[in-house]
């Protein structure tokens, strides 16, 4: 017996806002789709259908965009949460992924302790 996975449906709703998403400038497709969990053809699709893809501006702006980068220099963002760890011993992450601000990303699978991945971002901000 073979298990099928369900097809999402996606409402024309929702379809306007991952395109509206993914047209916005320095924005992704692939990021986009790995947001919702679809798959980037399937948006790409969408993005040349005129009923989903968003009208732009003379300028070639997107109107009504709901994503928008923002930087903060280090000083504006907030200390390092302190972790605690519960009694039951060592707390593991099945995936870490991190985004770092020159926008490389670190991807971790498999079991990890939450104690190895602390360290790993105490020595990034050093």
């Amino acid at each position: 017996m073979s298990k099928r996975t369900k097809r999402r449906n996606w409402s024309d709703e929702e379809k306007r806002e991952i395109c509206a998403q993914a047209v916005v400038p320095g924005a992704s497709v692939a990021q986009v789709a790995r947001r919702y969990s679809a798959n980037a053809n399937l948006i790409h699709n969408w993005l040349k259908d005129r009923r989903f893809a968003p009208a732009a501006t003379a300028a070639g702006q997107v109107e009504d965009s709901s994503f928008v980068e923002l930087e903060l220099p280090p000083a504006a963002c907030p200390a390092m949460p302190e972790v605690v760890v519960p009694p039951s011993g060592c707390v593991c992450a099945s995936r870490v992924d991190i985004t770092l601000s020159d926008g490389r990303r670190i991807l971790i699978e498999g079991p990890t302790g939450l104690a190895a991945v602390m360290g790993l971002v105490r020595g990034l901000m050093e």
